[in-house]
């Protein structure tokens, strides 16, 4: 009988919860007998984890937000040292997340536990000394975006290119008329789709400014569809929707894919989100406000003069990306009409879009990460 493996795991936002939860299913899969422990969401809960904190605590972004929850990221890192001390695991997979996991890889690594990261921070974009830190703490990196492991092979890194987690992720499940049924909408109209963010402080700064916008576009033409993730309040969300007098959204509560598919154009959140439209082909407008204070001081360390990864990947701008004061109805709808009433360059963007296919490549993420954790539990 094969003894059982622990793993610890963390993933501590949204997109990390889903990627590590196909590894998981996966792995639990080929060999059954694996533990698994740490932090995680409803997803990794799914496939068995063990939760040792509330995952709904780690949605916090920016150097300002992070300050006001020292306390609590101080309380978790104490309580993570005492259990890998207690349980001595076989291995740990620390999923993007770097402010606290490369802080945890050194703890492992200093109980000799091995450390795989999955899904490498974006050294180079800011912070480029995490490179180092990586050398030191981890014995592999799993990367998700194909110029990654170049980089870090320069600096004697084990890094290995898995492919992209939205490759399989990504699945339709209704047709436009099926889509159009569901939710109550008029087929014959062109459809926008906005997304607002998995977070509520996200969701607090972009909803007024999506609402705003839609009341300058024409609703005779137009639908307006508005994404609603589940990590966000539902107070929250309905408390914005209805102080507005003007005109109403639909809200897509699920069926992420299927909205990103069938609308006409996007306007999105920066983050995976824009990876996950642009790898369906649709265009989009990408949109980014962070607190003032943390924007002042992080743009100071950015190394890169884009925000989008379909832009970083396609190494120009073919996506439009508004940043902080520039997220206005004003900007947003120029560029919505520019999409919808100039044919020649939506096709374009839309060609452009396409080679972000050929660029990811075909390896299956969970497959490829998996190969790497049976070989580093020696299984």
């Amino acid at each position: 009988m094969n003894p059982t493996k622990t793993v610890f795991w963390l993933a501590g936002e949204n997109s990390g919860d889903l990627h590590a939860s196909l590894v998981m299913n996966l792995l639990n899969r080929e060999i059954p007998y694996i533990k698994h422990i740490g932090i995680g969401g409803n997803r990794m809960k799914a496939e068995g984890l063990q939760q040792l904190f509330p995952f709904e605590r780690f949605a916090v972004m920016g150097f300002v937000e992070v300050i006001k929850h020292l306390f609590f990221f101080w309380k978790v890192e104490r309580t993570i040292h005492k259990k890998l001390a207690e349980i001595k695991p076989d291995l740990a997979i620390l999923v993007d997340y770097p402010g606290l996991n490369l802080r945890i890889a050194r703890l492992a690594d200093d109980l000799r536990i091995d450390v795989l990261y999955f899904i490498a921070p974006q050294f180079w974009a800011w912070k480029h000394k995490r490179v180092y830190q990586l050398r030191e703490r981890t014995r592999q990196v799993a990367c998700i975006l194909p110029f990654e492991p170049e980089l870090l092979h320069i600096n004697n890194i084990n890094a290995t290119y898995v492919g992209h987690p939205i490759a399989e992720e990504i699945n339709f499940e209704l047709d436009r008329q099926a889509f159009a049924r569901f939710y109550g909408l008029d087929p014959q109209k062109q459809w926008l789709g906005f997304f607002p963010g998995s977070r509520n402080n996200e969701v607090s700064k972009l909803l007024p400014v999506y609402l705003e916008t839609i009341s300058k576009l024409d609703a005779n033409r137009f639908q307006f569809l508005f994404s609603k993730s589940r990590s966000v309040s539902h107070r929250l969300y309905n408390e914005l929707i209805d102080s507005s007098t003007k005109v109403k959204p639909f809200i897509i509560d699920g069926y992420n894919y299927d909205m990103m598919k069938h609308c006409e154009v996007l306007v999105v959140k920066s983050g995976t989100t824009t990876l996950e439209a642009a790898y369906i082909g649709t265009p989009a407008i990408i949109v980014y406000i962070a607190n003032r204070i943390s924007y002042e001081i992080g743009k100071r360390f950015v190394k890169v003069d884009k925000i989008g990864l379909p832009n970083i990947i396609l190494e120009k701008k073919v996506l439009p990306e508004l940043i902080q004061d520039e997220v206005n109805p004003s900007n947003i709808v120029r560029h919505i009409n520019s999409f919808v009433d100039d044919s020649a360059l939506y096709n374009s963007v839309k060609a452009d879009l396409h080679r972000i296919h050929d660029l990811l490549g075909d390896r299956v993420c969970s497959k490829e990460t998996v190969k790497i954790i049976r070989d580093m539990l020696k299984l």
